[in-house]
């Protein structure tokens, strides 16, 4: 009967975080990531940590990518110098194995500088406004970085891709998330087509069926809001919430494992 519990929670928690990353345009790798920690989940290995949130990014992007572009929310312009780049280095980085301190420290610090550059950022004029993407250059050297990232840690990306184009001004909130859902869908694949190369596949199918309907459940209805009901300002503040509480997850973690 606790086994069954414990089941039931996981599954709602993982629907939730789906829905709230979906929201604005993401795919909840870190989230899922984050709560498998504290499951009976959390001893397995890391290669298999990532590839199960993975998996669940692919369906969870896809409902959010879908959703913004139908709302005309997405730049394709934008988008493909990003992904272009991002697909080897994000093969390079699923194929590398890396020691956890390092990737904990470095996504920790990475999440809370984010966050805090959201929260800090003055854009009144975010509604409805048109921005040029960046140099082509720029943006594959960005996509590049990001999507090595992604391959090392297990998360798609958009958790980094969406704080950096609005810091920049390349888009407006909406369009940002749909570009982010695109990059997320993308990395994660090419995550897993290189830990897949590496021979790290360990992928469980009994175990990832449960998931994938808990979370496709969540992320439909996270990305029908995120594209269709909310303000551009109101994605934001989700946005900011999202980066704020992973960062805190880290955060907490590094700082109780050197103790």
């Amino acid at each position: 009967m606790e086994e069954m519990l414990s089941a039931i929670l996981l599954l709602f928690a993982l629907s939730i975080i789906a829905a709230l990353y979906a929201s604005v345009g993401h795919g909840g790798a870190s989230g899922y990531l984050a709560v498998l920690s504290l499951t009976v989940y959390a001893s397995e290995d890391p290669a298999w940590l990532k590839q199960h949130a993975w998996s669940l990014n692919l369906l969870v992007s896809s409902l959010a990518f879908f959703a913004y572009k139908k709302s005309g929310f997405f730049n394709s312009k934008l988008a493909i110098p990003f992904i272009i780049s991002s697909v080897p280095a994000a093969m390079l980085g699923g194929y590398l194995k890396i020691d956890h301190g390092i990737y904990d420290t470095l996504l920790s610090l990475t999440l809370v500088f984010a966050a805090f550059k959201l929260i800090t950022l003055k854009r009144p004029d975010f509604e409805g406004v048109v921005i040029n993407p960046p140099p082509a250059h720029i943006a594959f050297g960005v996509g590049a970085i990001i999507g090595f990232l992604s391959g090392v840690v297990g998360v798609g990306g958009g958790i980094f891709l969406s704080p950096i184009i609005l810091l920049f001004g390349w888009s407006d909130v909406k369009t940002a998330a749909g570009v982010a859902a695109a990059f997320i869908w993308v990395n994660s694949a090419a995550g897993l087509a290189g830990s897949s190369l590496s021979g790290q596949l360990v992928l469980d199918g009994g175990v990832l069926l449960p998931f994938a309907i808990a979370v496709l459940i969540g992320g439909f209805v996270g990305s029908r809001f995120g594209a269709s009901r909310f303000s551009q300002e109101t994605v934001k503040r989700v946005l900011v919430s999202v980066l704020l509480l992973a960062a805190i997850k880290r955060v907490v973690e590094l700082i109780y494992s050197w103790f």
